[in-house]
């Protein structure tokens, strides 16, 4: 069996250069035609002795994932759906802006947290995803984009990483950080640690780690002002209750590339978007009430699905919670939902998962308990 190199960063194509024979600087350029300039023949690899390549195309090979469908909404949001075999698949968008161009990236073939208010997490959890079916997806659609609005190798079309799509990153954490890795090397994509963003639910231990072994852009999915509530909406929070991740956060701001960790809040009517949540947030979060944390929040309007039982909260409503915050001194956006049309926008991707976690059923009797307001 060959190796994919899409699973290499620049030290562990070194060593599978080293193993082949050759010196370091052939792996960097080997990790540049691949990453760079988008190749996956070796032929096309110019400047490599002939040798080498033909050694290569004996034992490794550059495969991305095969696409299986691919959906353009009316705001310019692209989504693809790639075949991750064993009947799973997975999802990945792209967000163009004015100022930038941003891909979500999914790290696992569903997703095994659960949370109340997103369809993956009620489709269930399948597997990980290798390191090379992570940059598999910035691969492609990079290189893709740059074909189609016709730009040189030099021009890059992605600026923004987020691990946000299908899958918590920090239980998938060896695949992860090797992908982190891959994008921030100034011979693979050159992203800034500043604009590669990990979601998580709160896995805390992996926080502290992350922190030490590639710190990017954090934000936490918090979406609740109390435990109570959170351990109804992010079941995560019973092994990580509020006190422990608060405190994981502000660890990992002593490493983070950015001052602040972004807290992100879907908001759901009649459940965590009252005042006395938005109060419940501030005296968690402000140093003058708590030990507090750099924050700021972005408030997620819900996007329904059937099975959650959930409603989206009035745009009323986010715009008083999202004042309380701000005149508490609290840096607050509202997120713009992109991609809605084609099932883009934030927790509803959900791709061809198998459920293998009977996750359906839990979820159909957490549905019978009524979430109500705790203040």
């Amino acid at each position: 069996m060959t190796t994919n190199l899409l699973d290499f960063d620049l030290d562990g194509m070194a060593a599978f250069c080293e193993r082949l024979g050759e010196k370091r600087f052939r792996a960097t350029q080997l990790f540049r035609w691949v990453h760079q300039r988008g190749a996956s023949s070796f032929d096309q690899m110019s400047d490599l002795a002939k040798s080498l390549r033909e050694k290569l195309k004996g034992c490794a090979h550059v495969t991305g994932l095969p696409v299986i469908s691919e959906h353009v909404s009316a705001d310019g949001t692209i989504k693809w759906l790639f075949d991750v075999g064993g009947g799973n698949a997975v999802e990945t968008v792209f967000i163009p802006e004015d100022d930038r161009g941003t891909l979500c990236i999914s790290s696992q073939a569903g997703c095994a947290v659960g949370c109340r208010f997103c369809s993956t997490g009620h489709q269930g959890f399948s597997r990980n995803l290798t390191t090379g079916e992570i940059i598999a997806q910035l691969w492609y659609a990079e290189h893709a984009l740059r074909q189609r609005q016709r730009q040189g190798h030099g021009e890059r079309v992605i600026s923004n990483v987020v691990m946000m799509g299908m899958g918590e990153p920090l239980q998938n954490y060896s695949a992860l950080v090797p992908a982190l890795r891959i994008m921030l090397d100034d011979h693979g994509y050159g992203l800034s640690r500043r604009r590669v963003t990990v979601s998580t639910s709160g896995v805390v231990p992996m926080m502290d780690r992350l922190a030490q072994d590639c710190p990017v852009a954090l934000a936490v999915s918090l979406h609740a002002s109390n435990d109570a509530l959170r351990d109804s909406l992010v079941p995560l929070n019973r092994k990580y209750p509020l006190e422990e991740l608060l405190a994981a956060c502000r660890r990992y701001l002593d490493h983070a590339p950015r001052d602040f960790i972004t807290f992100e809040y879907c908001m759901l009517d009649g459940v965590n978007d009252q005042p006395e949540h938005a109060a419940q947030l501030i005296a968690l979060v402000d140093p003058k009430t708590a030990p507090g944390v750099s924050c700021k929040f972005n408030l997620i309007p819900f996007n329904p699905f059937p099975a959650s039982g959930l409603r989206r909260s009035s745009a009323a409503r986010v715009s008083a919670f999202a004042k309380i915050l701000s005149d508490a001194g609290i840096v607050t956006t509202v997120r713009k939902t992109r991609g809605d049309d084609i099932d883009a926008a934030c927790g509803q991707l959900a791709g061809d998962v198998k459920d293998r976690t009977k996750v359906s059923e839990r979820m159909a009797k957490l549905r019978t308990i009524e979430l109500k307001p705790i203040t």
